[in-house]
């Protein structure tokens, strides 16, 4: 089989490439499946099966090992501006190679450092990064990628806001209730801790205000903070408005609307 038609085949496939498409499946169903068997796992009840987990664990840990070096592989396809060094290591370091690494990589560390395996054991927690990979098949979480990328430096602008008004509220706070209550505003931190619970309308109960003008500087805070929450959601509503009019724009023109392609 050919390199190309390899590359092909571990893409997202198209609806008309059988192939393709029953690779998707079989990644995704033993995701899905390895993460069931995680939970399962943590059950007493679990402890007659454990046979059974470990081979299903042991054939998927080959397959996401063999993806893995096929995706290496290939990577001169995936950036065919890059040579095929610097394809494969642009691919290992990225966020997308990284997953697919850290979902099979610690099942093999006990071989390599048997003193340590129940250590390890700790790592399997990392088995929860396959669940980034599904991304890469399902067009509503790729367009959720798409809105966080296009839009986040307005994201981090807002983000940025919202901490710088947190410190600010947390040092007022604290002047004007550390002496009515030393031992609940002890320092700046708690102050802080006060002031996201306020400002991201959680609001918890564990910490509040005592004094008059504590409780109306909490007011405004609270209220500052409903709009400091419909920041973001703005920003991220009108992301997705213009997303889905490129998406619709590129279909109408019978273009792919991932991968920019005429189809």
């Amino acid at each position: 089989m050919k390199k190309k038609r390899i590359f092909e085949i571990i893409q997202i496939g198209r609806h008309a490439d059988i192939v393709s498409r029953l690779f998707d499946f079989t990644i995704v169903s033993a995701i899905l499946l390895n993460l069931g068997l995680a939970i399962f796992s943590t059950f007493d009840r679990s402890i007659d099966y454990m046979p059974i987990i470990h081979k299903i664990e042991t054939v998927s840990v080959v397959l996401f090992t063999i993806e893995y070096g096929l995706r290496l592989w290939t990577a001169n396809y995936l950036y065919p501006v890059l040579s095929k060094g610097s394809a494969r290591l642009k691919y290992a370091i990225s966020f997308t190679g990284l997953v697919d690494l850290f979902s099979f990589f610690p099942f093999y560390l006990p071989f390599f450092f048997p003193s340590g395996t129940v250590a390890f054991r700790v790592f399997r927690v990392i088995r929860i990064f396959r669940l980034f990979r599904i991304n890469n098949y399902y067009d509503s979480l790729n367009l959720i990628t798409d809105v966080l990328k296009s839009k986040r430096q307005q994201l981090l602008s807002s983000i940025f806001i919202i901490l710088v008004l947190m410190t600010a509220a947390s040092l007022v706070m604290y002047n004007l209730e550390h002496d009515a209550q030393p031992d609940v505003f002890t320092d700046a931190f708690s102050a802080f801790w006060w002031a996201s619970s306020s400002l991201l309308t959680v609001g918890y109960g564990d910490i509040y205000p005592v004094t008059l003008a504590g409780k109306f500087f909490g007011m405004v805070i609270t209220f500052l903070g409903v709009g400091m929450v419909a920041i973001p959601t703005g920003i991220l509503s009108a992301g997705f408005v213009e997303q889905l009019t490129v998406i619709q724009h590129k279909k109408s023109n019978n273009y792919c609307p991932h991968c920019g392609e005429k189809l």
